[in-house]
């Protein structure tokens, strides 16, 4: 029998990050958070499940049998340090959820993280993105669009006060959508780690201002190469000067108008080739961001049609991510960006409950766990664990 192929961890898929500050250890906090007899103005519930984060970090905790300690990551200590020592509280519940309730298998009532797609467009052909696939790209078959004002807000709301970590990006590109600088007005302040993800092409000094004004957490320039012509080659459609402009204009435009934000910027790249190294993508980009970063290639390609791979283990995002497409259809998987495993739609739901413990979504699981993921497609030839 064949061995199965090489599984893809999504989470924490970083190969590589660079960043411009050291950072101060956060123990002191984390045991300032633990020495707080208040509930943090979380509910007990909350609170409890704070300090068992704060006692796993400090190591005055063992985590279940067979599981790996809740623990900070490089990228999640910069996010930490920009906090103020009152969100530090929230910031825990929301990071030990998203890190270790995937891998224990643990649910409550929403997602860890919710990905929002403002539009499903691209101005961009990547070579290795859904946008390639003109099945999904044809207009007729009714994947393209962007997300009104009004379904954005009701997301926004049915989330706030449930969810810490909003991602508005998904299969397109977020600055397509014309309202988009409402969406993150609408957004402002509601969420410790709203991130936004874009190819900065359509970068403009009004967009800048509506984002730094919106002060998101992280603001993520994605390109994968530091030199023409690998930057052409990959992202098909786009110019690196074109790109590299634009993310000078933000820098420029962040520097005077918002030198107190506390927003992270970073440039990451899909490590899809050896043609650019972490070296160079810092020589060419690290001026202009705090951080530079590669992460791991997805191989998403033929998930759809590939026969049954034979991997067994749960896929890890349907414990930690649920995704939103611009037309308010609920996912559980970016690999199903054709939408074949849909959870129900935003407009039918009263919470957003409603959508991450639908009975399908409990079978989906329950059949990942008993290592039948094979019986759903595109499961069956997806490596994403």
């Amino acid at each position: 029998m064949p061995k199965p192929p090489k599984t893809y961890r999504k989470h924490d898929s970083f190969v590589g990050l660079r960043q411009k500050r050291a950072l101060a250890d956060p123990r002191a906090r984390v045991e300032k958070v633990l020495e707080d007899p208040s509930d943090y103005g979380l509910g007990a519930g909350r609170a409890a499940l704070v300090k068992e984060a704060a006692r796993e970090l400090l190591g005055l905790q063992a985590p279940p049998a067979g599981h790996e300690p809740f623990r900070l990551h490089d990228n999640v200590a910069e996010e930490l340090a920009r906090l103020s020592d009152a969100e530090l509280p929230r910031y825990l519940h929301y990071r030990f959820r998203y890190e270790t309730y995937p891998d224990r298998k643990i649910l409550d009532d929403a997602p860890p993280c919710l990905q929002i797609e403002p539009t499903s467009i691209c101005n961009f052909r990547c070579v290795f993105c859904y946008q390639t696939d003109a099945e999904f790209t044809a207009k007729k078959n009714g994947h393209m669009g962007s997300m009104s004002l009004d379904l954005f807000k009701k997301i926004v709301d049915m989330a706030e006060g449930r969810v810490e970590a909003v991602t508005l990006a998904s299969r397109g590109e977020p600055t397509v959508c014309r309202d988009l600088g409402a969406m993150l007005a609408y957004a402002r302040g509601k969420f410790l780690a709203l991130k936004l993800n874009t190819n900065a092409s359509l970068l403009t000094e009004t967009l800048c201002h509506d984002i730094l004004s919106a002060e998101p957490q992280t603001v993520v320039f994605s390109a994968d190469a530091a030199s023409e012509p690998e930057y052409s080659r990959l992202r098909v459609g786009g110019t690196l000067e074109k790109t590299l402009k634009n993310v000078r204009l933000f820098q420029d435009v962040r520097r005077k108008h918002y030198p107190k934000t506390r927003t992270i910027t970073r440039v990451s790249g899909v490590k899809v080739d050896q043609a650019s190294s972490l070296e160079d993508m810092e020589r060419a980009w690290g001026d202009y961001v705090d951080q530079v970063a590669f992460v791991a290639y997805n191989p998403w390609e033929d998930a759809y049609h590939a026969a049954p791979n034979g991997i067994e283990t749960a896929c890890s995002d349907l414990w930690r991510r649920l995704f939103v497409w611009w037309d308010g259809l609920a996912n559980p998987c970016d690999v199903d960006f054709k939408s074949t495993m849909s959870m129900g739609r935003v407009q039918d739901a009263k919470s957003l409950r409603d959508l991450w413990r639908t009975p399908q979504y409990e079978s989906l699981r329950r059949d990942h766990l008993n290592k039948k993921r094979s019986a759903h497609s595109p499961c069956a030839g997806c490596v994403v664990v």
